[in-house]
């Protein structure tokens, strides 16, 4: 039996427009897709009537399918002969284990493809108006996981600050420890700071304060997960909602 092929096909942020033609392609003519639980699904309706689909749904720090099992997928059904779609939100190749999942069908020897898609901190900078670089504030732009173990003893010094953007993945649930983190490494506390949430969606916010007051105002707001945090002066340059300031507006209102 002839192999299969898996493609590791980028989903991006959620919006079908923002497919690139060859991921479109590929979802609608694909034997088998195996998606995380961010897949938008109007992206899943692209899929052929027929096609098994078959979710590998993150849920609070876990994958309901662990990622060696989810590379046994991919392997077994590619070898089956089947064409298998991984579909996967932003870019498989951006805090989204795509490495992992060519590793496991290169040592199957099974043909695996890579199709990019629009990262998270792109398409939320696009969304915003927020440039990610900018000649006049920033030249270099950094991706950092915010989730991750051994955060406080990671070496952030020099990631952010004048002339640069740091881009924060997963970061919400430990937004006070990256702010002190940020903080401890020379950053100024007034640094400006946006947090987007849900980008790409209709429902989607973005919201900005300062470094200082960035786990106050998540917690104030209910940001809750997918969502990316920005620092940088390039944050002032975007349309997210100047939450610190509306909540000033507030306080001198009720005095």
């Amino acid at each position: 039996m002839e192999k299969g092929t898996v493609y590791l096909v980028g989903a991006g942020p959620g919006d079908p427009d923002l497919l690139t033609v060859k991921a479109a392609r590929l979802i609608a003519a694909a034997d088998v897709v195996v998606h995380d639980g961010l897949v938008d699904d109007a992206i899943l309706a692209l899929t052929r009537a027929d096609a098994r689909l078959i979710s590998v749904a993150k849920q609070r720090s876990r994958h309901s399918v662990p990622q060696e099992g989810i590379n046994a997928i991919l392997v077994r059904e590619a070898l089956a002969g089947h064409a298998v779609v991984r579909l996967k939100g932003g870019d498989p190749f951006i805090f989204g284990r795509g490495g992992e999942e060519v590793d496991a069908c290169r040592d199957a020897s099974v043909p695996v493809e890579v199709i990019p898609g629009i990262s998270a901190a792109v398409a939320g900078g696009a969304q915003t108006l927020l440039p990610l670089t900018h000649r006049d504030a920033s030249s270099a732009v950094t991706f950092v996981a915010g989730q991750c173990k051994g955060l406080s003893d990671q070496n952030w010094a020099g990631l952010a600050g004048k002339g640069r953007t740091l881009v924060i993945y997963m970061g919400v649930a430990t937004a006070d420890g990256i702010s002190e983190k940020l903080i401890a490494d020379g950053l100024s506390p007034d640094t400006p700071v946006a947090v987007l949430e849900r980008v790409g969606r209709k429902d989607g916010r973005a919201l900005r304060t300062i470094l200082t007051d960035l786990g106050g105002m998540i917690a104030r707001e209910a940001v809750r997960s997918p969502a990316i945090i920005i620092v940088g002066d390039v944050v002032l340059m975007s349309n997210a909602e100047d939450r610190l300031a509306a909540l000033a507006r507030e306080a001198e209102y009720l005095a």
